[in-house]
C-alpha cells in the first residue's frame, strides 16, 4: 500500500503499521551487526621512534616558515619505515601543505599550534582530489595523504587553517569552476584533464586521507578551515575519536566519508559553520563509475552543533549502507538532526541505516528524508533506492517546523521505515510523508503528550444544555 499524506495533527502514543513487512531490527541482531563492524576497525598503527620537529629546523614562534622542517622529517620517517613526529607546545607556520608518508603519526602536543598560511599559492602544485563528489586536480589539501597506509594525528594541539582571509571569501567566485567541474563529471573528461588550481575558486579540505588504509586522528582542536575539515576519501579502518572543533568559516563540515569503509567516529564535540558529519559517496558519474559504497560507519557519543548533525548525501552515487548514529546528543543548536538527501540526479542507494538513543534540544527539523533534494533532476531516471531506516529512542524539546519528514518519488517510493519512541515536546508538523511505503510507527508522541480523558463527561461538555 502506498501512501502520500501530509498529517500536520499530534500524534500521541500512535502504532501505525501499513499491512506492510516493515518490521524493526531485533536490539540483538543490531548489535550484533554493529559489533561485528566494530571488530573491524582497528585504525592506525602508531610506530615507537620519536622525531621531535624542532630538531628539523622548526621553530614555535609564529614566525618562521616551519614547512621545510615538516618536509624534512617525513622524508626521514620515510627513510626509517615510520616514525612519531613530535610537535612540542608552540606556534609553528606553515607556508604549504604538510604531505604525509605511511606509518607516520605526527603529535601534535597541548599548547602546540599549526598555523597555516592563508597565501594560496604555497597550496600548488595541484594535487589529485575530489572536490564535492567530482574527482579532479586542485590546489593540495593543508594536510594530504595519497595511497598511504598507518597513519595519525593525535595529541591536544590545534589544527588552524587560518583561512578566514582568503579562502573562506572565494564561495562568491566558484559557481563558474563549480559547473565546470560537474560538467566535466557528466562529460566523463579523464581525470588528468580536470585541471582546477590558480586561476580558479575551488577551496582545498584542511585534512584529507584519500585512498589510504589505517588511519587514526585523534584529540586535537580544529578550526578555520577553507572547506571541509576532515575529508575521508575511499580509505578504510579509520578512528576519528575526541576531536573538538570551532570551525565556523564557509562549507567547514566536521567530517566527510566518501567511498569510505569501516569508520568509528566517537566522542566529537562538534562545533561547525556546516554539516557535522556530512556521508558522501561521489556525485553522478563519478560515483556510478567508481561503484564503491560508504559503508561500515559507526556515529556514537558525539554532542552536535552546527547546521546539520549527521547528514546523508546528497553526493552518494555509489551508495550509503550499515550506518549507526547511536547515543549522541547536542552541544547546541543544529537546524536538523538526521538529513537524508537526495534526488533523481544520484542514482544509488541509501538502506540500512539505526538511529538509536540520540537527544536534540531545538532544530527546525528533527528527521527528514528527501529524494527530491533542491528540486534537481526531476527529469531524469536515476532514482535513488531509500530504504529499511530505523529509529528508536529519539528525543527532541522543539521541532520548529516538523518533526519527521519522509518524501520520497513516485517511481522509488521511500520504504521500510521504523520509529519507536520517538518523542517530541513541540513540534510545527508531526508527519509529512510523500510517495512512501511500509511505514511503521510504535509509542511515538510528536509535538506534546495526550493524558488518559476523565471517564464521565463535565458540566461543560453537555452539547444539549448550550
Amino acid at each position: 500500500m502506498k501512501t502520500k499524506r501530509f498529517i500536520p495533527f499530534l500524534l500521541a502514543t500512535a502504532l501505525i503499521g501499513l499491512t506492510s513487512p516493515c518490521k524493526a531490527m531485533d536490539d540483538d541482531a543490531r548489535i550484533a551487526k554493529r559489533d561485528s563492524i566494530l571488530s573491524q576497525i582497528t585504525g592506525a598503527i602508531i610506530p615507537q621512534e620519536e622525531l621531535t620537529i624542532t630538531k628539523f629546523g622548526a621553530k614555535g614562534d609564529g614566525k618562521k616558515d616551519c614547512k621545510p622542517a615538516f618536509d624534512k622529517a617525513m622524508a626521514r620517517a620515510q627513510k626509517r619505515g615510520g616514525a612519531r613526529i613530535i610537535v612540542p607546545a608552540g606556534e609553528y607556520l606553515l607556508n604549504g601543505p604538510i604531505h604525509f608518508v605511511s606509518n607516520v603519526c605526527l603529535e601534535i602536543q597541548e599548547g602546540a599550534t599549526l598555523k597555516f598560511s592563508p597565501e594560496p599559492d604555497y597550496y600548488l602544485p595541484a594535487v589529485k582530489t575530489s572536490w564535492e563528489g567530482t574527482f579532479l586536480q586542485n590546489y593540495s589539501p593543508f594536510i594530504y595523504g595519497y595511497q598511504l597506509e598507518n597513519v595519525s594525528i593525535i595529541g591536544k594541539g590545534t589544527i588552524d587553517g587560518n583561512a578566514g582571509e582568503t579562502f573562506s571569501t572565494w564561495r562568491k567566485d566558484q559557481r563558474k569552476d563549480l559547473q565546470a567541474s560537474r560538467d566535466m563529471n557528466h562529460q566523463e573528461t579523464p581525470i588528468e584533464e580536470r585541471n582546477f588550481g590558480k586561476g580558479h575558486w575551488l577551496r582545498p579540505q584542511l585534512v584529507q586521507f584519500f585512498d589510504c588504509k589505517n588511519i587514526t586522528i585523534e584529540g586535537v582542536f580544529i578550526t578555520n578551515s577553507p572547506f571541509w575539515c576532515i575529508h575521508l576519501l575511499m580509505s578504510e579502518n579509520i578512528i576519528c575519536r575526541n576531536i573538538r572543533y570551532d570551525a565556523k568559516l564557509v562549507n567547514n563540515d566536521g567530517i566527510d566519508p566518501e567511498y569510505t569503509r569501516n569508520l568509528l567516529i566517537e566522542g566529537i564535540e562538534f562545533n561547525n559553520g556546516d554539516d557535522n558529519v556530512a556521508i558522501k559517496c561521489g556525485r553522478d558519474n563519478d560515483g556510478w563509475r567508481t561503484a564503491r559504497p560508504s559503508e561500515n560507519i559507526i556515529i556514537r557519543n558525539c554532542k552536535f552543533k552546527g547546521l546539520h548533525a549527521v547528514v546523508i548525501g546528497s553526493e552518494m552515487s555509489a551508495g550509503v549502507q550499515n550506518v549507526f548514529v547511536e547515543n549522541c546528543t547536542y552541544g547546541g543548536y543544529c537546524k536538523r538532526g538526521i538529513y537524508i538527501k537526495t534526488n533523481p540526479d544520484r542514482g544509488g542507494f541509501v538502506r540500512n541505516i539505526y538511529v538509536n538513543n540520540c537527544e536534540f534540544d531545538e532544530v527546525e527539523d528533527l528527521f527528514y528524508v528527501t529524494s527530491m533534494y533542491a528540486g534537481e533532476g526531476m527529469d531524469n531516471n536515476h532514482f535513488t533506492q531509500v530504504h529499511d531506516i530505523h529509529v528508536k529512542d529519539l528525543k527532541c524539546r522543539n521541532a520548529k517546523v516538523a518533526a519527521i519528514v519522509l518524501q520520497g518519488t513516485e517511481a522509488l517510493p521511500i520504504r521500510n521505515v521504523s520509529f519507536e519512541n520517538v518523542n517530541v515536546d513541540k513540534a510545527g508538523i508531526g508527519l509529512s510523508f510523500s510517495n512512501t511505503e511500509f511505514i511503521q510507527l510504535k509509542n511515538c508522541n510528536l509535538g506534546g503528550y495526550v493524558g488518559t480523558p476523565p471517564s464521565t463527561a463535565s458540566a461543560k461538555d453537555n452539547i444539549f444544555a448550550k
